[in-house]
């Protein structure tokens, strides 16, 4: 499985996550979106509903249609949608994020500490490659060493 960590230093992850949803329903993939921030969660979907290029159809979690959703906003791992791949968006990694094929955490200057505890603890793991991402000045990501 891939893990990539993308340190958000220019771009919240509600201007982020939009990027990475289109670019895994590009992949024809489903995704889930956690975080536990309602406040942050409200942002993403908004994000989604309003994109450059068109609106990103998504769904809060707990609905009757979770199973259709191409991206599911969650509390929670769980993957009712049957996404292979999700966003840790608040920064906070849960180990049943490793069930999945693909896992984005998302991390800030705040929670910077745990995405470096999270990166060491991976180390090694097998079946699993990691890869580290940040932007530059004019808001490109890269692939960082």
């Amino acid at each position: 499985m891939k893990v990539d960590f993308y340190q958000l230093s220019r771009d919240p992850a509600d201007k982020v996550v939009p990027l990475l949803a289109r670019n895994t329903l590009k992949a024809g993939e489903r995704l889930l979106v956690v975080s536990a921030d309602d406040e942050l969660t409200g942002k993403i979907s908004a994000r989604l509903w309003v994109g450059a290029e068109s609106f990103l159809a998504h769904g809060l979690s707990g609905g009757p249609h979770d199973a259709r959703q191409p991206i599911l906003l969650a509390d929670v791992p769980q993957p009712a949608n049957g996404a292979r791949f999700v966003i840790m968006a608040d920064g906070v990694w849960q180990e049943a994020a490793l069930g999945f094929e693909r896992a984005f955490l998302l991390f800030d200057s705040s929670t910077i500490d745990d995405a470096r505890a999270t990166w060491r603890a991976l180390d090694g793991r097998e079946g699993i490659e990691r890869r580290y991402w940040r932007q530059d000045d004019a808001g490109k990501w890269e692939q960082a060493a």
